[in-house]
């Protein structure tokens, strides 16, 4: 975790300290919450919440948090003073909306169409600091913006001092995106999925003077904070809605369903609506894009950008975010992956663009992925 940016000069931190001596509203601190997002896409003070080799996708600027808009802690306060007197005992009944698990995977289930849902979602999201840079209701998905939490930054003398005048010199090293995707199950439900993609700038060459950015794992335990944050926004007290959600579930050993022979294909026991939620979990925790799913069918409709595909000597993460990736980006490759069921056994497998089985490489690199992802 680092504190100043190594391109702050000296004379530029004695010139805000005696600012700041100056001015004592500067000074600022955080209110203790564990969770306080900025997005690339705030315009408050420089643009260094975002990584400088990473893209800042054009997204639509109706979803940009305005200044002295919502906050998430500031939504948390109003929703604390309207908490009703007297000790909880029960769970208080919230018509209609459930916390549902499998393992480390939890979803939030509410008895709406997802039409009727989906507006909330989004304001969710602006309300936590987020720019929306995928919003599509027609499929259900939304995506934000890489973001930091600004909340990981330690409270160390020099920020408390110097407070708003340098903090956007301040960094965590780490950036955190994430999926929603509302799903219509066969009751007629909306299913809701909230998964994390993380990034960590790492100090690379012999003296460790140049960083890149590579994946972190994906963080279970961060988007159920963030389901439980929407349980709130949707009508849940904080006690009820982490009740809800409940403690971290055990490790259990890692098992690989992939098969490699003739078709490559994963292979497990499961019915077909727990293995659609797990593929469809394990496509947005992944280098995935979903376009567009066929529940009847078992089709997902997918893009995939193969690391060989990319332009240039450069590593994955930082092809991903550099100033050349919306060229490569266009070179992402469609396909379907498949998930049938027969007699309690599931099987996926891969098919390009119009329908035929991918048999090679590219279908084991894909569902290697996905394997990966299956029974955390």
């Amino acid at each position: 975790m680092r504190h100043l940016s190594s391109k702050s000069s000296l004379a530029t931190i004695l010139l805000a300290m005696t600012t700041s001596l100056l001015m004592s509203a500067c000074s600022t601190t955080f209110s203790g919450d564990t969770i306080d997002y900025k997005s690339a896409g705030e315009k408050k003070g420089p643009n260094l919440a975002f990584p400088p080799d990473m893209t800042v996708v054009n997204g639509d600027k109706r979803y940009v948090v305005p200044d002295g808009g919502a906050t998430l802690s500031g939504f948390t306060a109003v929703a604390a003073t309207a908490k009703p007197e007297g000790k909880e005992t029960v769970l208080p009944v919230v018509q209609g909306m459930r916390i549902e698990r499998e393992g480390d995977r939890r979803w939030l289930v509410v008895s709406k169409p997802a039409k009727g849902v989906y507006p909330s979602v989004r304001e969710f999201w602006q309300e936590s600091g987020f720019l929306l840079l995928t919003d599509s209701p027609e499929t259900g998905i939304m995506e934000t913006d890489w973001a930091e939490n600004r909340a990981k930054i330690p409270q160390d003398f020099i920020r408390r001092t110097l407070g708003k005048v340098l903090d956007s010199l301040y960094s965590t090293g780490e950036r955190d995106k994430f999926r929603t995707r509302l799903e219509t199950n066969a009751k007629g439900e909306t299913e809701i999925y909230i998964t994390h993609r993380g990034a960590v700038e790492q100090l690379t060459g012999n003296d460790k003077s140049q960083t890149i950015w590579t994946a972190r794992a994906n963080d279970p335990e961060l988007e159920a904070e963030f389901l439980a944050r929407l349980m709130q926004r949707l009508g849940y007290t904080e006690t009820a809605a982490r009740a809800s959600i409940g403690s971290k579930a055990p490790s259990a050993p890692k098992v690989s369903y992939l098969k490699k022979e003739l078709t490559p294909r994963l292979e497990f026991p499961a019915n077909f609506d727990r293995a659609w939620r797990e593929i469809g979990v394990g496509l947005d925790r992944s280098n995935f894009m979903v376009d567009d799913r066929d529940r009847t069918q078992g089709i997902y409709f997918v893009r995939f950008l193969n690391p060989k595909d990319l332009s240039g000597d450069r590593g994955f993460w930082e092809k991903m975010f550099s100033s050349k990736s919306d060229e490569d980006m266009k070179r992402a490759k469609r396909y379907r992956v498949i998930v049938k069921e027969s007699s309690g056994t599931i099987v996926v497998t891969v098919q390009d663009d119009k329908g035929t089985p991918e048999v090679g490489e590219v279908a084991i690199q894909l569902l290697t992925l996905l394997d990966q992802q299956l029974g955390k």
